[in-house]
């Protein structure tokens, strides 16, 4: 008897014991998860390693007592994704995002056979993407964008059926992209230096909509059933045409060219109504202003997720083609994406009203970084302020060099670079003189910008091109490097410069290098590092547009690539333009008043 009871009393342990395994499993892999990824004391705090059964935990979800979700964005975690993780093979949804996540993506989630999403997106991993990633047959949507990732990407994910949505932008992959990703419905390769290949280089530059894509023998038959088809294949040789004649570079840069389907343009906005933005900034009262510009008021907002935002409410908005012109100029906006520059969240439009939803930066802008400083607020250090110029650089590069049509900003300025909880230059405004001006009927479009930081030509004809921003921010650099702004009338009752350029040029010529950088840095800079970035300012800011660099020349000349060479050329352009000018003076005998700052006039064009 006592035997008897023995065995039943075991095999009702066992059955006890082996309902608690699955969760008691699950249950170290999630705390596991919770110490890796850096958790403060008062975050995940439900989270007990005593407590087995995860599925009564926040921010799990569970079926049939397995753990089917673990979702932990926005919560500021800096560890790193342990391989543990890798134990909940029932596992559908992994998001991880808007972390500062760092280290690589562990080739063991290959176990999470079960993975339908997994995102990892704006963090800061490194390495490769895992071949091993292939394994995921069922997932669907794969976020690793605005990341540094580096290497190629793997072949093994054209392996993955389910795959609907993939995007990989703003990395530092390399190499070709599969050809079979194309066919994915919706995907973003774009701020990497990825080649798409010979065979689908005019669908990299032209189509990031997500339609599949049918093999060229199927488009060829399609294309020979009626006018549709020849309509079709005209249009595509009419962009080979373009192509050609444009120039474009051997190894293309996925984006975006003219009309897109809306389900890439529109895939992670949303559009806002009035009463929710109204609710968010207080019906925009004047204690929410973060700032005001050419377009218009910028607003700080709450959403009702408690989600900070910026709103810009545009002003001088000329809409004959109403809510329908606005968001496809709004689409051309939301698509250039690059991790310095400011990502568009959403819209709102209503009969006499159009508004911009960005997300908040939370150390607002250079410019009052630079120069609204309150008591015991941090100064820009020269190391940040270095790091400001560069990403601010290569945010241009992305707008005029990999954008197709390119975006010109039209109003580089310290106030219209913003800075990240990690004080990482976050490009603003992009676009939005197209937005407004794009319906106007004048034959020159109207001059938007901000004195002192406009372009010679730009002022004089109101043509812009991307060399006026390269002028614009030249001016930036010298404001970053003086801390001052373009114009300043203060400096009349001591010299003749108001502009910013007249006086850096001065003390530039008189090797007063100490004279021109902010006080506040109290000499913590390397001298030879200023004399580099005010020859790169120069060079950005000379009369002749033609003259100056391309964004992308600025980068490698930020990174110490050839600047030497254009310096030196720069230089004896700028001796033999004085002495032509002092030359001019002589001879026509100007009196001092006739002559006041000319310099600046020629360098900023009528007033």
């Amino acid at each position: 008897m006592w035997i008897k009871m023995d065995f039943a009393l075991a095999i009702l342990l066992l059955a006890c014991l082996q309902s608690f395994v699955a969760p008691d499993l699950q249950g170290d892999a999630l705390y596991a998860l919770r110490a890796s990824l850096n958790a403060s004391a008062d975050q995940l705090t439900e989270w007990n390693p005593y407590q087995v059964n995860p599925c009564t935990w926040p921010k799990v979800s569970c079926d049939n007592n397995k753990v089917v979700s673990v979702s932990l964005s926005s919560m500021g975690f800096t560890g790193f994704l342990t391989p543990k993780i890798a134990v909940l093979q029932t596992l559908r949804i992994l998001s991880l995002q808007d972390n500062k996540i760092t280290g690589g993506i562990p080739k063991e989630l290959e176990n999470l056979t079960s993975l339908t999403m997994l995102n990892l997106e704006n963090n800061r991993l490194t390495g490769g993407i895992p071949s091993s990633l292939g394994n995921l047959k069922n997932l669907q949507f794969l976020y690793l964008n605005q990341n540094n990732l580096s290497g190629s990407i793997p072949d093994s994910l054209s392996s993955i059926q389910s795959l609907i949505n993939i995007q990989l932008g703003s990395n530092n992959l390399t190499g070709q992209i599969p050809a079979s990703l194309f066919r994915v419905s919706q995907y973003n390769f774009t701020g990497n230096q990825l080649n798409c290949g010979t065979k689908f280089t005019h669908t990299c530059a032209s189509d990031t909509s997500g339609s599949p894509h049918k093999s060229m023998v199927g488009t060829i038959v399609g294309i020979l059933f009626g006018i549709v088809g020849l309509i079709l294949i005209g249009s595509v040789m009419l962009f080979m045409w373009k192509g050609k004649h444009k120039g474009y570079r051997r190894d293309v840069f996925v984006d975006v060219a003219g009309e897109v389907d809306r389900r890439i343009a529109f895939g992670q906005l949303k559009r806002f109504s009035w009463r929710e933005l109204q609710l968010a900034t207080d019906n925009f009262s004047e204690k929410n202003v973060l700032g005001q510009g050419g377009f218009g008021k910028v607003y700080k907002g709450i959403l009702a997720d408690n989600t900070k935002i910026a709103v810009k409410r545009l002003t001088d908005y000329e809409s004959p083609g109403g809510d329908a012109a606005f968001q496809r100029e709004v689409e051309m906006i939301s698509v250039a994406v690059h991790r310095n520059l400011l990502r568009l969240i959403g819209f709102c439009t209503t009969p006499t009203e159009r508004l911009l939803v960005y997300p908040f930066m939370q150390n607002l802008s250079v410019a009052s970084c630079l120069r609204e400083l309150k008591p015991g607020d941090p100064v820009l250090d020269w190391a940040t302020r270095k790091r400001i110029a560069l990403g601010t650089a290569r945010g241009l590069e992305y707008l005029h060099e990999h954008c197709n049509p390119k975006i010109i900003h039209r109003d580089v300025k310290a106030a219209n670079v913003l800075l990240d909880e990690d004080f990482e230059a976050v490009v603003g405004d992009f676009g939005l003189a197209k937005l407004v001006d794009v319906r106007k009927t004048n034959v020159t479009t109207q001059v938007r910008g901000t004195m002192g930081h406009i372009a010679p030509e730009y002022l004089s004809t109101g043509k812009s091109s991307e060399r006026t921003d390269v002028f614009g921010y030249g001016i930036m650099l010298l404001e970053l490097v003086t801390g001052q702004r373009a114009i300043d009338f203060s400096r009349l009752e001591e010299e003749d410069d108001v502009l910013l350029l007249d006086h850096v040029k001065k003390l530039q010529r008189e090797r007063r290098l100490d004279a021109i950088v902010d006080k506040n840095l109290k000499y913590n800079f390397e001298i030879v590092e200023v004399e580099m970035m005010i020859q790169v300012a120069l060079l950005c800011t000379q009369p002749c547009s033609d003259e100056r660099p391309a964004m992308s020349e600025v980068v490698r000349m930020l990174e110490g690539e050839g600047l030497a060479e254009r310096w030196e050329v720069w230089q004896h352009v700028e001796v033999t333009r004085r002495e032509e000018y002092e030359r001019l003076q002589r001879r026509f005998d100007w009196g001092e008043d006739s002559l006041y700052n000319q310099d600046a006039i020629e360098l900023s064009g009528g007033r």
